[in-house]
């Protein structure tokens, strides 16, 4: 429910008198094999979570639901706050205390009904309610999570370095994505679903009976030329609606350059060869690594002479001559 303008505004307010804390998970589980386009190499390949309507609204809708539910058959005074990934609140521990599921070793939440496919949501509350049994760790000795991560992202179970997963290089990092992580991206442009799939308790997992969780068409398996060709305006028009928007056209177009420089299909090349003309320096660089990877040696060099002396940026720069270090 929304907040009055009163000292329940305040969050610390609350968070001072906050006696029950109720999570809640929604399933949204695929259909198909969510990691059936990596081989469809001139595709892309969208996490599973990003194929539709952004999460965050619509958890978010229910949540305050609920709250308001809760509210009206109170007999005391209360207060209510939800959260969706919204506030620094440690939302997989919490539904872990609170039986859902456990932590696996690829630090998601896993659930032995639902497997790994679960968004979280919490209320926070004034209003003391019974806890619930935790859920205790079902992962034993396996490690197919782990041994999945196209980056070595996992030092140990239970431990994520972050600036080796996919997903935040494709979603949450601004810059030039390192070259050593560049190819084991493959045609993942949004996200990675690698460690979720492999986990073995995903057998119980049922799709979503959710219409705005399920896979749109157009974003099962999208083909890259299309993606690259997307100026501002059409991006913010394809991906109105979904938490794909919020990366913005040209970290999303980055993405897609390297995607492309993965796929080995020469027909991609005069797409690769548009991005060294994009207004955007991280697109223009990702461009030159795509071609650097599709082009001949000696294509590829008559087309360095052409363009580094055009390009100004020093990213850009740097990326033309790496390429040309790492080729003699």
């Amino acid at each position: 429910m929304e907040e009055t303008a009163d000292r329940r505004s305040d969050p610390r307010v609350l968070w001072s008198e906050v006696r029950s804390v109720i999570v809640l998970a929604v399933n949204y589980g695929p259909d198909t094999d969510p990691l059936a386009s990596l081989d469809q190499t001139s595709q892309a390949t969208i996490s599973v979570y990003a194929r539709n309507r952004d999460y965050h609204e619509l958890i978010k809708g229910r949540l305050k639901m609920l709250a308001q539910f809760l509210v009206s058959r109170a007999d005391a005074e209360m207060d209510v706050k939800v959260f969706v990934d919204t506030a620094p609140v440690m939302e997989k521990p919490l539904a872990a205390a609170a039986g859902i599921g456990w932590q696996g070793k690829h630090t998601n939440l896993v659930s032995r009904d639902h497997g790994s496919w679960l968004f979280l949501g919490t209320i926070f509350t004034t209003l003391p309610l019974p806890i619930d049994p935790p859920e205790h760790d079902h992962c034993g000795s396996c490690r197919a999570c782990l041994d999945a991560c196209p980056t070595k992202a996992f030092p140990a179970p239970y431990r994520l370095d972050a600036r080796r997963c996919i997903s935040y290089l494709t979603i949450e990092y601004k810059g030039h994505i390192e070259r050593q992580f560049r190819t084991a991206m493959g045609n993942r442009i949004y996200g990675c679903d690698d460690c979720l799939a492999a986990c073995p308790w995903n057998k119980f997992a049922e799709a979503s009976r959710e219409a705005k969780l399920q896979a749109r068409d157009d974003l099962l398996a999208p083909p890259l030329a299309e993606l690259a060709a997307l100026n501002d305006a059409a991006f913010r028009s394809k991906f109105s609606g979904s938490p794909i928007k919020r990366i913005g056209r040209d970290r999303f177009v980055r993405n897609v350059m390297i995607a492309i420089g993965n796929s080995g299909d020469a027909r991609l090349i005069p797409t690769a060869r548009a991005g060294l003309d994009d207004a955007a320096p991280v697109v223009r660089a990702m461009a030159v690594w795509a071609l650097q990877q599709l082009l001949p040696a000696q294509h590829f060099d008559e087309l360095r002479q052409h363009h580094r002396a055009q390009e100004s940026d020093p990213d850009v720069l740097a990326e033309w001559a790496a390429n040309v270090t790492s080729r003699t």
